[in-house]
């Protein structure tokens, strides 16, 4: 039995009961996103090749898990053709922890995001509150496509990176006009 729980003899695919394994066969494994300089692959998904006659035929076989929590998986997860090992929905990472909302503010790093988490803090000299706001480093899958001023929902992850220890698991399209910066907005 191979590590993630592909029997290699036979056919059989014993996987946790909130996996699944899609077979689609629009994308091959030549066709997938491949616009690195190392070959891209599911660790999880292994290609079958079925030989009919002369000609080999490859099907693709997506990984695709349900992160839970109530929240579905994208469509884009299930039939797209991208390849991203740090997406909860086709990798092994896994949510746990917080759940957290945010404003997008910035798109321009490959697939990291900048979100605004603004807050009030109280001062109890003059009974009042001021604004306050942090930024936070967040991972974007290629199954979503947030724009500045949208709200996203993330999740706590182990560390990503240096910075990164959220997912993104939501995107909620807003109607914020002129700098999502200026706008304070509590979720």
């Amino acid at each position: 039995i191979l590590a993630q729980g592909i029997c290699a003899s036979s056919s059989t695919v014993f996987l946790r009961p909130t996996q699944t394994l899609k077979n689609t066969s629009s994308p091959t494994l030549s066709k997938m996103d491949q616009n690195e300089k190392a070959f891209q692959k599911q660790a999880a998904a292994t290609a079958s090749a079925k030989v009919i006659g002369k000609q080999r035929k490859q099907k693709l076989v997506r990984y695709v898990k349900n992160i839970g929590l109530g929240f579905a998986t994208p469509k884009e997860a299930k039939e797209g053709g991208y390849v991203d090992k740090k997406c909860p929905f086709t990798s092994n990472v896994n949510i746990r922890g917080a759940i957290l909302k945010g404003m997008v503010v910035s798109t321009k790093m490959k697939r990291t995001i900048i979100i605004r988490r603004n807050y009030l803090h109280y001062i109890k000299k003059f009974n009042r509150f001021e604004k306050r706001h942090s930024n936070m480093a967040v991972h974007c899958s290629p199954a979503f496509e947030p724009k500045e001023g949208d709200i996203v929902t993330v999740g706590q992850c182990r560390p990503l990176s240096k910075t990164v220890r959220f997912n993104v698991l939501k995107v909620e399209k807003n109607q914020i006009f002129g700098n999502p910066r200026k706008v304070f907005m509590l979720f």
